[in-house]
């Protein structure tokens, strides 16, 4: 008896080098393919995903207040993603952008408290300063066991989180909750001088400024200084750095103690350009969407820009859809899918599919 059998290989062989158009094409097609994924679900409860992803568009792009608002989510998570952005580069893993944004706005809430009279000259930029600081402060810390123990910092980072934000909240709903605040966990209202100024009759504040000065001047370290390239080659090899001279440790602590600070900045720029006060729960995820947004900008400070604003949109989307019925939540469920496919893309990225057909008779 005769018969024909077929066999497949498949295999992953490394590139030598990886064309430009691999490396635009797998972050859009994890996002078309994150989106289809979480459609699947939006169809499962009997709407239809093209409708609310339509809505979601409308929402933040479809007219002059979306936009605005959209552009107002983009200025934390531009500070943020710049700050992950940059220890990824190092390849540090810096999870806790969330919890350094929330020691900035500490820090920046800790001066406009206590010296609400300084002219806003002196005030807001001593915001700025303080929250670089205390931020910088939270990224440090873990790059100490880091640098010195090899402490894996992505644990340490992302628990982080959890002390900086019920540090917050201690605050809020303690020693400076505001008495004349109805019992809500809120600091009192900041002075004039220690709020940002604002775009016309929008919520644009002067923080954009800062989160685009951010870009430009990061842009300019990584490119063209001894620093900058530091820390590629520490990021490609550590073992290089050292043979090359470089002071490995340094460079981690001061690469997490800026990235810290980035976000921390971020942190002064919602109290103080938002909220005008410290209040429970001023971020609703920023440092953790920082994460898919360095990743989907392949750590290029310009494109961390772009996919921010992008990012922004998809949240003041979400909160468009609640109209509809449809759960916000349907955002970070996006998210998730987005960085989890971004993720397995990056496989494409350093290796290619090769596969081979044989066929014999029996």
């Amino acid at each position: 008896m005769m018969g024909c059998e077929w066999m497949w290989k498949i295999n992953f062989e490394k590139r030598s080098t990886t064309p430009r158009i691999v490396l635009f094409l797998v972050p859009l097609l994890s996002i078309i393919v994150g989106l289809v994924f979480v459609g699947f679900f939006i169809a499962g409860t009997g709407k239809s995903p093209l409708y609310i992803y339509g809505l979601m568009f409308e929402g933040a792009f479809g007219s002059a207040y979306g936009l605005s608002e959209t552009v107002v989510k983009s200025i934390p998570l531009i500070l943020t993603g710049l700050g992950v952005a940059l220890a990824f580069r190092m390849q540090l893993w810096n999870i806790g952008a969330e919890g350094q944004l929330y020691m900035g706005a500490f820090g920046a809430t800790w001066l406009a408290l206590n010296f609400p009279m300084w002219p806003a000259y002196l005030l807001l930029p001593g915001m700025l300063i303080m929250s670089f600081i205390t931020g910088g402060i939270w990224g440090l810390l873990p790059a100490i066991p880091r640098a010195y123990f090899k402490v894996n910092e992505t644990i340490t980072t992302l628990l982080l989180n959890y002390v900086g934000i019920l540090w917050v909240d201690y605050l809020v709903y303690g020693p400076w909750r505001d008495p004349k605040g109805f019992n809500f966990p809120i600091t009192a209202p900041f002075s004039e001088n220690a709020i940002l100024p604002i775009l016309g009759d929008s919520r644009i504040h002067a923080g954009l400024i800062v989160g685009i000065l951010a870009a430009v001047v990061l842009y300019i370290i990584l490119k063209y200084t001894k620093w900058g390239f530091e820390i590629r080659v520490s990021g490609e090899s550590g073992a290089a750095a050292h043979y090359a001279g470089m002071n490995y440790i340094r460079n981690i602590l001061l690469v997490m103690f800026v990235s810290g600070g980035l976000a921390g900045i971020a942190g002064m720029t919602e109290v103080s350009g938002i909220t005008q006060r410290l209040q429970h729960g001023i971020s609703p995820g920023y440092g953790y969407s920082a994460i898919i947004i360095a990743w989907l900008a392949r750590l290029n400070p310009w494109a961390v820009v772009l996919v921010s604003f992008l990012f922004g949109g998809l949240l003041v989307g979400g909160y468009s859809i609640q109209t509809s019925g449809f759960p916000a939540a349907t955002v970070a469920m996006l998210q998730g899918a987005i960085l989890f496919f971004v993720v397995g893309g990056e496989i494409f990225v350093g290796y290619r599919l090769t596969w081979r057909s044989k066929g014999g008779n029996q």
